[in-house]
């Protein structure tokens, strides 16, 4: 199994950023109640799920929030980048801090997941392209 790129040069040139056109919530259940058969579907239909202290965390397509929430789009770095790849979350993020977009980052096995707000996605891929125009 591929480890993934480490090199940050050769990440920020690869990237390409990739939108995914669901829209996503992040949704979290209390301690406890993840197992409960009220969240089964919730939680079968979760892209992620992370458990912290206060719940297990769950992002899931917006269509299936049981509450309203604040609404997200997902750019998804095709770039294989290794876990253990410096730089990368924070040259990500600096380049959507300087565009005034807020940054939820995710990073998986194989790649590195950009959660940002739905209205402002097209400047966020704008300017995660131009990052990779610098890389290059």
């Amino acid at each position: 199994m591929s480890t993934g790129e480490t090199d940050l040069a050769t990440l920020l040139a690869s990237l390409q950023p990739t939108l995914d056109p669901e829209d996503y919530v992040f949704v979290c259940l209390p301690p406890g109640t993840a197992s409960d058969a009220e969240h089964a579907d919730l939680l079968a239909d979760a892209l992620a799920t992370f458990r912290e202290r206060e719940g297990m965390t769950l992002i899931v397509p917006a269509k299936r929030a049981p509450t309203p929430a604040p609404v997200f789009k997902r750019i998804e770095m095709r770039v294989h980048s290794s876990l253990e790849a410096v730089g990368m979350t924070a040259a990500l993020s600096r380049a959507l801090t300087d565009v005034g977009i807020s940054a939820n980052v995710v990073a998986a096995f194989y790649h590195d997941h950009v959660f940002v707000p739905s209205a402002r996605a097209s400047d966020a891929m704008a300017a995660l392209r131009a990052l990779a125009s610098v890389g290059e």
